[in-house]
């Protein structure tokens, strides 16, 4: 029987792990699944709700988050990257988006993107891949995603609330006690910040293909 594939592909916000793992999975002809739209529909309803994730617990807005919660256009905006760092962090909340990960996978393999995919949602990842770029290089693509008008006089001073922004979700997300980002020992780096989207597929490609010989 052949092993199914899985392939891990984790790291901090903003780093180019989304583009790579949708592009991944067309291109291998493999489900996909971003991993951390299930903790900002959790994070969502909350605050839908009226709810502060920094002292309420998540646990039943997890457990009843559907594929319409992830369809939502309003999963990427800053209220909802605190709110999804604060319910990650609640090991009730992991307990119970970790077996719907590993359910979606099934028995035919997928490529998930997530920030602990290598390191507890599959150890035992076919392939493990951690996706890095600098602050500064993520601030720009996240600010770029959300700017209406690219050409505004405080471009600079924007970006730089957004490089704090992001630089302050790296530091909660590696300091919390349950499932920390962090890169599987054996995970394979690629670094985004000079690297085109064709190039860093390309790359991930070569990396897959020698490790599934």
């Amino acid at each position: 029987m052949t092993r199914r594939l899985v392939i891990a592909v984790d790291g901090p916000a903003a780093a180019g792990k989304g583009t790579l793992a949708r592009r991944l999975a067309q291109a291998l002809d493999l489900p996909y699944l971003d991993t951390g739209l299930l903790y900002r529909a959790t994070g969502r309803r909350m605050i839908d709700a009226g709810l502060d994730p920094a002292t309420a617990p998540a646990e039943e807005f997890a457990a009843t988050v559907g594929l319409e919660d992830l369809r939502r256009t309003d999963l990427r905006v800053p209220e909802v990257d605190r709110a999804a760092s604060l319910v990650a962090s609640q090991a009730a909340v992991r307990r119970t988006l970790v077996d719907v990960q590993r359910r979606f996978a099934g028995a035919h393999g997928a490529v998930l993107d997530g920030r602990d995919i290598g390191t507890v949602i599959f150890p035992d990842a076919t392939v493990k891949l951690f996706i890095t770029a600098s602050p500064y290089t993520r601030a720009v693509r996240r600010w770029e995603q959300m700017a209406p008008n690219p050409d505004v006089p405080d471009r600079a001073e924007q970006i730089a609330r957004v490089e704090r922004e992001i630089a302050a979700r790296d530091a909660a997300d590696s300091s919390r006690a349950v499932a920390p980002l962090r890169a599987a020992e054996d995970a394979v780096h690629i670094g985004t910040d000079h690297l085109s989207a064709d190039e860093v597929l390309a790359e991930a490609l070569r990396i897959v293909a020698r490790m599934t010989r």
